[in-house]
């Protein structure tokens, strides 16, 4: 009897510890383990909200690059419009330093002047209109109602922004001699990315334009 007692006792003992191997996988997280866990968290959301900014980034580097795009074409058929309805004489379509009536250089986006172009000595500010204040070129985009022509527009000042058009002498097929008919324009406008840091970006267009139209 005194045997058997014995056996039982201690086959529940081999019980209970097989129990407390088995139930040890199941203990919660230690300190050390937490940690860790919070530190992927915390490297998972810095990587998401790095992506979310450069995304933003992306959309507005996307608008100012279309901005620049149509400012750009509308100063290079300024041009060829003032060539077919003979407002410019051919030899006027240079730089000032060239004789002719475009500046020298970059220069704000402002109000082409009496001559009706761009980037000639008459340019002037545009006064305030709206929400857009007086100085350079500012354009009207809908406020947060996503609808154009509402009380909440807002104004975005195009001050970033400058442009320059160059006129470049074309040469003959023997590399040396002038063409006197055949000019090259070549229209750039340049903008800094707001934020820091400030990042430069361009866009350039360049065309040939003859004395005959």
């Amino acid at each position: 009897m005194t045997q058997s007692c014995s056996t039982q006792f201690r086959s529940s003992q081999r019980t209970l510890a097989s129990s407390s191997k088995t139930s040890s996988p199941e203990r919660g997280f230690t300190i050390i383990e937490t940690m860790i866990a919070i530190a992927i968290m915390g490297i998972g959301m810095v990587t998401l909200i790095a992506a979310f900014g450069a995304a933003v980034g992306a959309t507005q580097n996307a608008q100012q690059n279309l901005i620049a795009r149509q400012k750009t074409l509308q100063a290079m058929e300024s041009v060829y419009t003032a060539r077919n309805t003979q407002q410019l004489a051919f030899s006027q379509i240079a730089n000032i330093s060239s004789g002719g009536i475009f500046t020298n250089g970059a220069t704000q986006l402002l109000s082409a002047g009496p001559d009706g172009l761009v980037n000639t000595a008459d340019d002037t500010t545009y006064a305030a209109s709206g929400v857009c204040p007086a100085g350079p070129e500012c354009i009207v985009l809908p406020g947060p109602d996503g609808i154009l022509g509402t009380a909440d527009d807002v104004g975005m000042s195009l001050a970033n922004f400058t442009r320059q058009i160059q006129i470049n002498p074309v040469l003959e097929s023997d590399g040396v001699t002038t063409n006197p008919n055949l000019k090259q324009i070549v229209v750039t406008v340049s903008w800094a990315q707001t934020g820091a840091p400030t990042v430069p970006h361009s866009y350039s267009a360049s065309a040939l334009i003859s004395a005959f139209r």
